[in-house]
């Protein structure tokens, strides 16, 4: 999907950029597939705020997204979605049984094409099956981590994964930080990449438009008085003068916070500079 850049009629309009829904067919979703969002405005249930700078925003509906889409014969691509809930597009698709279903949107998906998945499932883009049944050093996508899960992996715009090698019943897989993971073989992914790439160069351009996202504003520690944030105080445009930390004084770069997780053990190598 395209980029299209606005006219300059106000400063803030002169950068701005939106994606192009040339592609799209369908502006209302499928009611049956939609459920209400209830909004937290960054708070848990005690009502004290977890996330900073949450709140606000246009309402939503949440589109229920099929990201198991396991044994599905001849499913007819009936309409291209916008989904206001994450940066990829889905597709509305109609089961041989008459139901309807929504499937992440790959790139080059076209209404009338038919997409399968299972054991006989062709290799093509769009179709679903197992990591076993698919040619090492293919572009993959929406891929599960348990079999049966649904898809957690490579689910964004323009997000791909590569197959790079399979052994006895694991598979490695290439994905788009750059690390490498052991996947079990039954696991499904979908073949292809993920569509609407293009999402990475939009420009925001405004603060309004981030308020319609249901960003609020932040304000920059050095901003504050030193009562206010460890990064505060000083005299003009001064540095840090110490090593960057957060509000509640917790060292803000530099300092490694991803925990140690049960599937650690599945990382044949580490994604960017932290690399193992």
């Amino acid at each position: 999907m395209a980029v299209r850049t606005l006219k300059p009629n106000t400063a803030a309009r002169r950068n701005m950029s939106v994606a192009d829904f040339s592609e799209l067919t369908k502006k209302k979703p499928e009611k049956s597939l939609t459920v209400p969002i209830t909004k937290n405005a960054g708070r848990n249930n005690q009502g004290k705020i977890t996330t900073r700078h949450r709140g606000g925003g246009a309402k939503r509906a949440y589109r229920l997204v099929d990201f198991v889409f396991a044994s599905v014969k001849n499913a007819e691509i009936i309409a291209l979605e916008y989904d206001p809930n994450r940066s990829a597009n889905i597709a509305l698709v109609r089961l041989e049984d008459g139901s309807k279903a929504y499937v992440l949107a790959t790139a080059n998906m076209k209404v009338g094409k038919k997409i399968d998945s299972g054991e006989d499932a062709e290799i093509k883009p769009g179709n679903r099956m197992k990591l076993k049944n698919i040619p090492i050093g293919s572009i993959i996508c929406n891929i599960e981590m348990q079999p049966g899960k649904g898809g957690q992996l490579a689910r964004s715009a323009g997000a791909r994964a590569q197959l790079a090698a399979r052994e006895e019943d694991w598979a490695q897989i290439k994905l788009p930080s750059g690390e490498v993971r052991l996947i079990h073989t039954n696991c499904m992914a979908t073949v292809g990449q993920i569509g609407n790439a293009d999402h990475q160069n939009i420009t925001i351009g405004s603060a309004g438009r981030k308020r319609h996202m249901g960003r609020r504003p932040s304000v920059r520690g050095k901003a504050m008085n030193p009562s206010d944030h460890p990064m505060g105080g000083g005299e003009g445009l001064s540095g840090p003068g110490r090593i960057p930390r957060t509000p509640w004084g917790k060292v803000a770069m530099g300092l490694k916070t991803r925990r140690r997780k049960s599937t650690s053990a599945m990382i044949i190598r580490g994604r960017g500079k932290g690399r193992k």
